[in-house]
C-alpha cells in the first residue's frame, strides 16, 4: 500500500526525480486555469447566462461570504489568494473519481508548499494593511516578554497546517483502500462519496483558518482612549 504518491516515480535522472505528485499537481494547476479560462471568456451581464457562469458566480460568492463572516473587511481584496487555496484543495479531492488519479494533497511535500504559501501571504497581507511597523508591533503585544512566543507561534501554526491537511487526506485515502481491498463490491461507491465529502471539508478547514490567520495580522487595534484628569 503506497502511503504517498512521491512513491510513484514516472521518470528518473541521478537525484531528479519526477513522481507523481509533481505531474498531478501540475495537471491539476493546468486543468483549473484551462476551466477559469473557458467559464470566464464569455461572461454576460444579462438575465441569460450559461450554467457555467452561475456556478461561478455561485462558489465566489459563497467564498466572499465567508471572507466576510471571518471578519476581514475587503473580501474580495483577499478572494484570489484564498479562493485559489480552497479551489485548489477542493479540486484535489474532487479528482479522485478518476481512475489511476492520486491526490497530491496525499504528499506532505504539497501541503508544507500550501502552507508555506499561507506563512508567507499572512505578512503580505498584514504589512499591506498595517505598514510594516504596525504589523512588526504586533509582535510586541501585549508585552515585549510575548515576542518569542509570536514566533514560535507563525512557525508552529504553519507546521500544523501542513501536517493538519496531509495526516487527513492521508488517513482517508489509506482507509478507503484497506475497504475496497476487502469488499470491492460493496464499499467503493460509499467510500468514495465518503472521500470526496472529506476533500471538501479539509478544503473548508484550510481556506478558513488561512482566513483567519489574515484577519489577525490585519487587525488595526483601537487605540485606547485616554482618561481625563
Amino acid at each position: 500500500m503506497r502511503l504517498s504518491p512521491d512513491e510513484i516515480i514516472f521518470w528518473q535522472h541521478g537525484f531528479l526525480k519526477l513522481n507523481a505528485t509533481i505531474v498531478f499537481t501540475w495537471g491539476l494547476m493546468l486543468v483549473l486555469v484551462t476551466g477559469s479560462w473557458q467559464v470566464t471568456r464569455r461572461l454576460s451581464t444579462g438575465l441569460e447566462r450559461s450554467r457555467w457562469q452561475n456556478l461561478l458566480e455561485i462558489v465566489v460568492t459563497g467564498i466572499v461570504k465567508q471572507i466576510a463572516d471571518v471578519g476581514l473587511g475587503e473580501p474580495r481584496k483577499y478572494l484570489g489568494f484564498l479562493g485559489t487555496l480552497f479551489l485548489f484543495v477542493a479540486a484535489a479531492s474532487l479528482f479522485t473519481i478518476v481512475p489511476g488519479y492520486e491526490t497530491p494533497t496525499g504528499s506532505l511535500s504539497t501541503t508544507a508548499a500550501l502552507a508555506l504559501c499561507v506563512f508567507v501571504a499572512v505578512p503580505l497581507f498584514g504589512i499591506a494593511d498595517r505598514g510594516l511597523g504596525g504589523y512588526l508591533r504586533s509582535y510586541l503585544e501585549p508585552t515585549v516578554l510575548m515576542l518569542p512566543f509570536n514566533l514560535i507561534s507563525e512557525l508552529s501554526r504553519t507546521l500544523a497546517l501542513a501536517v493538519r491537511l496531509f495526516g487527513n487526506m492521508m488517513s482517508g485515502a489509506m482507509i478507503v483502500a484497506i475497504l475496497v481491498s476487502i469488499t470491492p463490491f460493496l464499499f467503493p461507491l460509499v467510500m468514495t462519496a465518503l472521500g470526496l465529502l472529506t476533500g471538501m471539508v479539509q478544503a473548508y478547514i484550510f481556506s478558513i483558518l488561512a482566513t483567519v490567520y489574515i484577519a489577525a495580522a490585519t487587525r488595526v487595534r483601537a487605540p485606547r482612549p485616554r482618561l481625563r484628569s
